[in-house]
């Protein structure tokens, strides 16, 4: 059965919002992937309350997908019915508060917030700087870098329920495990309070240097990808197996297992999201067959599945 995306024919069920709303709106270009089809819908609140006197209002049959910048995202080629989200510039301040903490709204990236821990002489906030994407990811995933995890640092979260009611949760009820985040999924997360420690200056940018130049020396960042495909097993690593199952390089159309760092997809121009989705799951295929390990995908698949393409090498 095809789903069809007609906004307009939505448009009309919705309740007033102080945000901007697009319908029948194009995603591709808000992913790091740059593939996927169109939001029957996209919604971006104004503030906190519009987010969710719009959510209290939306009758319940409509589905609401929440996005961020698109980082670790792979939007399927049929697009996504019902309303997108995605938080902007009303998510976006950072203020330091007493303690070594920063509140952080959801849309900021992570890396600004390693650079405003900088500012203020915060650390234990460094490993950010390694985190692509927004806060509001970091907390629906535990996002974490180079030993950390966001977890470690955060006391408590706040976002909008799908009844449009605001919450806070403590670090203990959002039941956080390795790139897991056990809150209701259809919480928006808005706000995060995050701990940090005393810092010296110079040493936090110095760790941040060599953050960057790790990244930049071990992963394809200026490519299109969607960084990390999958979650590593335990004690092993996602980007060894699929080396030791040949997928170092392996393509299927302009899909491409990266060269440098087998655990990234590549779009090396012109690929689809059906393409894309296909050499990850042949990439659990013959993991699965070579380690006998199911690898469970980290990126975030949303939207309408395409038909399957038989995997083939390019």
């Amino acid at each position: 059965m095809t789903v069809m995306i007609d906004g307009e024919a939505l448009l009309k069920k919705l309740p007033p919002v102080r945000g901007r709303i697009i319908a029948n709106a194009a995603l591709a270009e808000l992913t790091w992937f740059r593939v996927g089809g169109p939001a029957e819908i996209l919604f971006t609140p104004a503030d906190e309350q519009d987010l969710a006197d719009f959510l209290r209002n939306l009758p319940q049959d409509i589905p609401v997908t929440p996005i961020g910048v698109g980082s670790n995202l792979l939007v399927r080629d049929g697009g996504v019915p019902g309303v997108v989200i995605r938080l902007g510039r009303g998510f976006s301040d950072i203020k330091a508060e007493e303690g070594d903490r920063l509140r952080v709204g959801t849309a900021v990236p992570d890396v600004r917030v390693a650079r405003a821990a900088l500012d203020h002489g915060i650390g234990a906030l460094t490993f950010f700087r390694g985190i692509p994407g927004t806060i509001g990811g970091a907390l629906r995933m535990n996002g974490g870098a180079y030993g950390r995890e966001t977890k470690d640092v955060l006391v408590e979260a706040r976002g909008v329920d799908r009844g449009g009611n605001i919450v806070t949760l403590a670090t203990a009820d959002m039941h956080m495990t390795y790139r897991h985040c056990g809150a209701p999924e259809t919480i928006i997360f808005t706000e995060a309070l995050l701990q940090g420690e005393p810092g010296d200056p110079e040493q936090i940018a110095a760790d941040m240097a060599a953050i960057t130049e790790a990244r930049e020396r071990t992963q394809p960042i200026k490519s299109r990808t969607g960084g990390s495909t999958f979650k590593n097993p335990p004690g092993q690593k996602a980007w060894q197996l699929m080396d030791k199952a040949g997928m170092r390089g392996f393509a299927i159309g302009g899909a491409r297992v990266s060269e440098l760092h087998c655990n990234f997809l590549i779009n090396e121009g012109g690929a689809t999201a059906a393409e894309i989705e296909a050499l990850g799951e042949e990439g659990r295929r013959r993991v699965l067959e070579t380690s006998g390990v199911t690898l469970e995908w980290e990126i975030k698949r949303i939207g309408i599945p395409a038909p399957a393409l038989q995997a083939g090498e390019s």
